[in-house]
């Protein structure tokens, strides 16, 4: 297939020939889109190995179903939205929500800005993937994909108020790991101490 210049126009053409079933269209969508969705797949993932399974999953499924995409309409939303659905599928069967506590009393804490929103997108990512499926699910449909609590409730078959508990402490254990260690703290008023001044008496003599 030749090279298209118009962004616009090639993509129509490359999604006319995934519906011929043609695997250069194919590679071509993939390889435009890859960036995009990888990005989705990392929020998602705990790696860069388990988003790549979530990556190829996901196109597979664009593929499979690019005939239903309506022309007219972005289509980077709409692969955008199947390759988020992929990894909520990718995770559904392990995904333990544990704690049922509805904690709308603290709707107006998790409502502020945090710290974390001033972070860098890879400092972000890289937190991210250190919270449990539960937690990182939740706070990507709410925190950055946008979605209601609502609507993550019927996405994940789970309540309104377990939605909100688990953003809060996804939330939570984010501003925890930004927390400087303990140790550190110590460490800094101990380099400030001169020794200099300490007389240590060595004398065994316990009569």
């Amino acid at each position: 297939m030749a090279p298209i210049r118009n962004t616009e126009h090639a993509i129509e053409s490359y999604i006319n020939s995934c519906i011929r079933n043609e695997r250069d269209g194919q590679q071509a969508i993939y390889k435009h889109f890859y960036g995009f969705a990888m990005g989705i797949c990392l929020r998602y993932a705990s790696d860069r190995l388990d988003a790549a399974g979530i990556l190829n999953d996901g196109f597979f499924k664009v593929f499979k179903n690019i005939d239903k995409y309506e022309q007219g309409k972005p289509f980077k939303a709409w692969l955008g939205r199947i390759i988020t659905n992929t990894a909520i599928d990718y995770y559904r069967a392990n995904l333990k929500f544990a704690d049922h506590l509805d904690i709308t009393e603290h709707d107006e804490i998790i409502q502020e800005q945090s710290v974390y929103s001033k972070l860098a997108y890879e400092d972000l990512l890289a937190l991210i993937q250190k919270l449990t499926p539960a937690y990182r699910t939740v706070f990507n449909l709410f925190a950055i994909d946008g979605y209601s609590h609502e609507e993550i409730s019927e996405m994940l078959s789970i309540s309104v108020g377990t939605s909100k508990s688990n953003l809060f402490k996804a939330r939570q254990k984010l501003q925890d790991m930004l927390k400087p260690p303990v140790e550190n703290a110590y460490e800094r008023k101990m380099v400030a101490f001169d020794a200099s001044h300490v007389r240590v008496n060595f004398n065994t003599n316990t009569k």
